[in-house]
């Protein structure tokens, strides 16, 4: 039961402490148990969890500023707003309560020396929840969902089948991760669960790109400009977030191999650290796209017929070339003459029950018939 200070180190590097126990009686059984306590001037953490202590602190301080600056866009445009901002507020959120949660972990250890087991598994857990959202986030956005399109319809199943598959598979990597250790993390069993996350990961990514490109050809089709710009922009920033976590990969895997001593250990706090960097980059970028302003109602899926910027059809070049018929009377084709004779000539031929008809026809699916009857009837 007794104290004592075996060593004093004077820089921070990586040591090795070799225990020997000898005793006069060869055939003696003798159990030794002996406890090892490391203490640095800033706490009980090692120089190699310590900067994660700081950087838990800064995201914390990040993602609340996101939160408040959210929060505060959120109530001045109280009265317009897009369903995707709750989603947007709904993953800055949990970003903030996870790095909370894992702020206080690398603390608890640090002032007392001792992990909190069960502080640990809520941090996994809120963070396995934390990953799914964004996820899902991206996938309803690329989907179209409160831009493009009112509702998910048929995708509601899948999408809701994606999240419950990865929260499960993140949980459970989460917690082994945790409670296991490093030998039996690169077991077999350990390497099915990272092998589930990545083959989910890829699969996720490939859905996304096919989301996204469908998304933007119906806008360039309906010819809107603006909404097919955001579009441009936000998968601009998922093929960057792509494209830098390959790199990130394959430069993990060459500079971190699987060896016991590493020479590089003061940097190994970034194979966790980067990715909750670059993923604050893309909640970022997803802020900025989708902000609230008093212009939210030209992002929203209310009239998709085309952009506001292209100029209007007069009649004679809307209806030239075209014939109507079961209107009690033939309409033929008029070339066009001035802009009052054609005026003119529309008032007399096509009665008002026309739009009714044409709906149908201009439209491209019975949310967009619905929508335009609605302001039809809000305007008479």
């Amino acid at each position: 039961n007794s104290t004592e200070i075996v060593c004093k180190t004077r820089k921070r590097d990586v040591y090795a402490m070799v225990f020997y126990a000898a005793t006069n009686d060869a055939k003696a059984n003798v159990t030794v148990t002996i406890n090892v306590n490391m203490k640095n001037s800033w706490g009980h953490l090692s120089a190699l969890d310590y900067p994660n202590l700081a950087f838990y602190a800064i995201m914390t301080v990040v993602y609340s500023l996101f939160a408040l600056a959210w929060l505060l866009a959120l109530v001045c445009q109280y009265k317009d707003l897009l369903r995707v901002q709750f989603w947007i507020g709904a993953v800055i959120a949990l970003s903030m309560i996870e790095m909370v949660f894992f702020f206080s972990q690398y603390n608890t250890v640090n002032v007392t020396g001792e992990e909190g087991f069960s502080l640990l598994m809520t941090a996994e857990l809120v963070s396995a929840a934390k990953r799914t959202l964004a996820r899902l986030l991206v996938i309803i956005i690329s989907l179209g969902f409160g831009i493009v399109k009112p509702r998910l319809g048929p995708n509601l199943i899948l999408v809701t089948g994606i999240g419950v598959v990865y929260f499960t598979v993140a949980a459970v990597e989460g917690i082994s991760r945790t409670m296991v250790s490093s030998e039996e993390i690169n077991s077999t069993k350990g390497r099915v669960v990272t092998l589930a996350m990545v083959v989910l990961d890829v699969g996720i990514i490939y859905f996304v790109y096919a989301s996204i490109t469908d998304t933007m050809r119906t806008l360039r089709l309906r010819r809107n400009t603006v909404k097919l710009s955001l579009y441009r922009h936000f998968s601009n920033a998922i093929i960057f977030a792509v494209i830098a976590s390959f790199i990130f990969l394959f430069w993990s895997i060459l500079e971190y191999p699987r060896q016991q001593c590493l020479d590089n250990w003061q940097e190994i706090w970034l194979l966790d650290g980067f990715w909750h960097i670059l993923f604050c980059f893309l909640l970022l970028a997803m802020m900025v796209l989708w902000r609230p302003s008093a212009n939210n109602n030209r992002y929203a899926s209310l009239v998709d017929l085309g952009s506001n910027d292209e100029p209007e059809q007069m009649p004679s070049e809307a209806f030239e070339g075209m014939k109507l018929h079961n209107l009690g009377q033939e309409c033929k084709t008029v070339p066009s003459t001035s802009v009052d004779d054609d005026l003119k000539w529309v008032e007399e031929n096509i009665p008002t029950s026309l739009v009714d008809a044409a709906v149908p026809v201009l439209m491209d699916s019975e949310d967009e018939i619905n929508i335009s009857r609605f302001e039809v009837s809000k305007m008479q």
